[in-house]
């Protein structure tokens, strides 16, 4: 069972729906008890940094989903969920996020005529990471070619404090993590939900782990 956490933001549907058209079995829930018993875990967002935390510690599954993940339970965060992962954001000072990764949530800060937020497909590349061989490759991009588009909707991204976390990048006026990868915990700041064939096949990846 995919359990789809909700925390009352986000396109939970629409992320259901995609995994369900691949044969997934998937749950909605708030409940910290699916949380904790799910086989794996899917985090979606749009909205806030700050309000998505306050409804995520409202509903007590900030403890849930950070042992979900120490206990090797697969996650995929997409959007505002991989952001959520990091200490903090610009978009909400003063508020702490999840803490599982470290490294803090930029915003997008360059002249015209890049627009804000950045919107619409972008190629995505992969990053060569020390820690990884080239055969250990990120099981949920397999069969998913280099050079490949996805759909982005943000105005922040994350900046990882440690480098070897990303297994993507896009630029768009800065080079950004587009996907980070440690283990067990998969997260996109594109939505793969959207990006058409080439999403789908990233879903079909994660549901086959």
């Amino acid at each position: 069972m995919i359990v789809v956490i909700d925390y009352g933001m986000g396109n939970l549907r629409s992320v259901s729906k995609a995994l369900e058209s691949l044969g997934a079995s998937v749950r909605i829930s708030s409940e910290a008890e699916d949380v904790a018993a799910a086989q794996k875990l899917v985090l979606p967002g749009v909205g806030s940094f700050g309000a998505a935390m306050g409804e995520l510690e409202r509903r007590g599954l900030c403890g849930p989903i950070k042992t979900a993940l120490a206990s090797g339970t697969p996650y995929l965060g997409i959007c505002l969920g991989l952001q959520l992962l990091f200490e903090s954001s610009e978009e909400s000072p003063g508020t702490k996020g999840l803490g599982i990764l470290p490294g803090t949530v930029r915003h997008f800060a360059f002249p015209s005529p890049l627009k804000i937020p950045h919107m619409g497909w972008n190629q995505v590349t992969s990053v060569q990471r020390a820690a990884y061989s080239v055969q250990d490759g990120c099981p949920i991009l397999k069969d998913i070619l280099e050079g490949s588009f996805f759909y982005f909707v943000h105005s922040y991204y994350a900046e990882p404090a440690d480098r070897s976390l990303i297994a993507l990048e896009a630029d768009y006026g800065v080079r950004f993590a587009a996907m980070v990868w440690c283990e067990n915990l998969f997260a996109t700041q594109f939505h793969p939900e959207k990006s058409q064939s080439v999403g789908l096949q990233l879903l079909r990846n994660f549901i086959s782990l």
